[in-house]
């Protein structure tokens, strides 16, 4: 959610939201302490704070941020990946699965140190990063990106708008554009309805993918100048977001079903919606709420 703030931010420069995003940075900081990889054995929640305080960091010209990325990125590089496998990170510290949750923010967040610091070795550890998740779990037929594979040798095959984003992402980064469009192709052909992007229920882990997919669609769509080819699919769902509006505005993940009135809508069940109306704003003048809160 921070990081939806932080587009929001890079999109439009009001100063509003960059106070936002200092705000809510120091408050993780309050809550989570400033080393998150000696409690959390996700290394899949390392690398999303590690995402978005390199860009925080950036954002706010902090460069504190920026020096607690790269600090968190380091010690969990140093638990996470090993040479099983052929290399990536594990999810946990359990280190039973390397998953695509983990591997595609990993190779963002070293690519964001990278440009942050200019260390090529960050560079390579992205490079590593996506390849082996590339050779591990995507399909190159498909567009498929796979959740992941066991240590036992099993790949699961659940796939999801989350994984599939942050591999366009990281394709994006590292010039893999062929792949970056493939896997967008799939997420709009295979998981999308009427190419509204799926629905993953509210009050849960999952409420808020369809915000990730759409960052990093939005970004390499910008970066590759191919608005043409997707502006018409945020279109879609921007407006299916704004038209489930409610009387107070809110507007939840479950496009196109009108957001519900009298239920206790959590943040992360409505960030997709600021975020697919923020994207859509790029190209095609849809303004994303005012910064007031």
């Amino acid at each position: 959610m921070i990081e939806c703030v932080i587009d929001a931010y890079d999109s439009t420069t009001n100063a509003a939201y960059q106070k936002m995003v200092s705000n809510l940075l120091n408050g993780f900081i309050r809550k989570n302490g400033s080393n998150w990889t000696s409690w959390n054995i996700y290394n899949d929640d390392i690398m999303w704070a590690v995402i978005a305080f390199a860009r925080g960091g950036v954002a706010c010209g902090n460069t504190n941020y920026c020096h607690l990325a790269r600090a968190n990125f380091d010690a969990c590089y140093a638990r996470a990946w090993d040479g099983r496998l052929g290399g990536g990170f594990y999810w946990d510290t359990d280190n039973a699965s390397k998953n695509a949750c983990a591997n595609g923010p990993a190779a963002i967040a070293a690519y964001l140190l990278y440009e942050i610091y200019g260390d090529p070795d960050y560079l390579k550890k992205s490079a590593n990063l996506f390849n082996w998740e590339r050779l591990a779990l995507f399909n190159t037929n498909t567009g498929a990106v796979y959740d992941n594979l066991g240590t036992n040798g099993t790949l699961h095959r659940w796939t999801s708008t989350y994984n599939q984003g942050t591999f366009i992402g990281a394709a994006n980064f590292l010039g893999h554009t062929n792949d970056a469009k493939l896997a967008a192709e799939f997420t709009f052909r295979r998981l999308a309805t009427g190419g509204i992007l799926p629905r993953y229920g509210i009050a849960g882990n999952n409420s808020g993918f369809n915000a990730i997919f759409l960052r990093w669609l939005a970004l390499f769509s910008q970066s590759r100048n191919l608005q043409k080819l997707y502006e018409p699919r945020l279109l879609v769902n921007a407006t299916a977001a704004w038209n489930a509006r409610r009387a107070d505005g809110l507007s939840w993940c479950q496009w196109p079903e009108p957001s519900p009135g009298g239920t206790n809508l959590c943040a992360w069940d409505c960030i997709s919606s600021f975020e697919v109306m923020l994207t859509a704003d790029q190209t095609r003048n849809v303004q994303p709420p005012p910064a007031t809160h």
